[in-house]
């Protein structure tokens, strides 16, 4: 466009000769209607790509991911002390098609263990594993119903994201139906322990959920009830060593080898929970309390939790700390998808926990995390565990 107006400006200008008039009128006027050629089509060219249609899948096409650096230290009683640097590093990309259809895929550092995405760093510096931590898709058959299937997100509502039933890193396989109008909600799913039956009888969780959220003034309640059934019973272990029941009761055919070892106990588990969201002066407040009873032990069979959380870090230079307190019994839960941090990750186990965060602005924040814990409570001889956790977690 330049060019061309440099041209015309040139042929007006030799214009002015006499001598060169003639000649350069017809040369004037081609570059006039050039000009206006050009003019016209870049402004359909705007026009065009005003109105462009991407498709549909390209407009709601969204990549997000964060990763964490934490230093921690464990001191667990008749143990050597144990320190360690770790990673935790995940992303994912959803996209939404045509008839309310959701696609998502999901990677995340790590090793197979459900209920943890975090690579300790060592071995001199070498590659860390990469898995597949999400493989999904949603149908939102009614505006209020989602069905989704693969490996997603767990459906099943906890309060304030603890950790009494599910590990916050446990991303399910298999089947899940939620129904949520705003206030009342309803989760229903198939989670797969094993869904080939060369291993043996195919094995699932299977649960159903409910829930109803009201508003009382300033203040906002959750309350709900679950039932999961987790048939074990006779069954080994689904991952890790032949001995890796986390707590729960388990019997061996021979018991100084450890080998043929199966579960005990079944779990049904019935849980009830309650979850407050209000304000305490200009201060975010939270409260929860979270009950489970397994039905299918007929003692060790309870355990529960209960904290708050003052604060929320969030934007630049806002904090939140947080305090929690649990008990949970040998055979309350299904260990192996609940909280791996907690006591180390096993049942028959109580104590505090104490959280602390600052969100240096909207996408890094740094946190303190302390577990006060005393497990092999039930056998009477209880062994102090103590963990500190320094993180560092980015966002995008």
């Amino acid at each position: 466009m330049k060019q061309l107006t440099w041209c015309l400006v040139l042929a007006l200008a030799l214009t002015a000769n006499p001598l060169a008039a003639n000649e350069l009128a017809s040369i004037k006027a081609d570059l006039v209607t050039l000009l206006a050629r050009v003019e016209a089509l870049e402004a359909e060219n705007r026009q065009l790509k005003s109105t462009a249609v991407k498709p549909e899948s390209a407009n709601h096409l969204k990549f997000k991911g964060d990763i964490r650096y934490r230093y921690e230290s464990i001191d667990v009683q008749s143990k050597d002390p144990r320190e360690r640097n770790r990673v935790r590093s995940r992303v994912a990309l959803t996209t939404k098609l045509p008839n309310n259809i959701k696609l998502g895929i999901g990677l995340a550092s790590g090793s197979s263990d459900p209920t943890s995405s975090n690579q300790t760093l060592g071995g001199g510096g070498s590659s860390k594993g990469i898995n597949l931590d999400l493989a999904y898709f949603s149908w939102n058959s009614h505006p209020n119903v989602s069905i989704t299937a693969g490996k997603y997100k767990n459906n099943f509502y906890s309060p304030e994201k603890n950790g009494l039933l599910w590990d916050g890193d446990y991303n399910p396989e298999g089947v899940a139906i939620t129904y949520d109008n705003g206030q009342l909600f309803s989760n229903f799913a198939l989670h797969w322990l094993d869904s080939d039956s060369k291993n043996g009888s195919p094995r699932a969780a299977v649960g159903l959920q409910a829930g109803y959220a009201m508003n009382l003034e300033s203040a906002r309640l959750t309350f709900g009830a679950g039932l999961y059934d987790v048939s074990v019973q006779g069954q080994g272990v689904f991952r890790g060593d032949a001995d890796d029941f986390f707590g729960n009761s388990f019997t061996c055919v021979d018991a100084t080898t450890l080998s043929g070892c199966t579960y005990t106990h079944d779990y049904e588990q019935v849980e009830l929970f309650a979850h407050l969201k209000t304000q305490i002066g200009d201060l975010p407040f939270v409260a929860f309390v979270d009950y489970v009873n397994n039905r299918a032990a007929d003692d060790l069979n309870a355990g529960w939790s209960t904290g708050f959380t003052i604060g929320k870090a969030s934007n630049p230079g806002t904090w939140q700390i947080a305090y929690i307190y649990e008990d949970i019994e040998a055979d309350a839960v299904f260990k192996a998808l609940a909280d791996s941090d907690f006591a180390g990750g096993v049942t028959d186990s109580k104590g505090h926990v104490l959280k602390g965060s600052l969100a240096i602005n909207k996408n890094w924040k740094v946190g303190i995390s302390y577990f006060d814990n005393v497990s092999n409570v039930d056998q009477g001889a209880d062994k102090d565990y103590n963990r500190i956790q320094f993180d560092t977690a980015l966002k995008f």
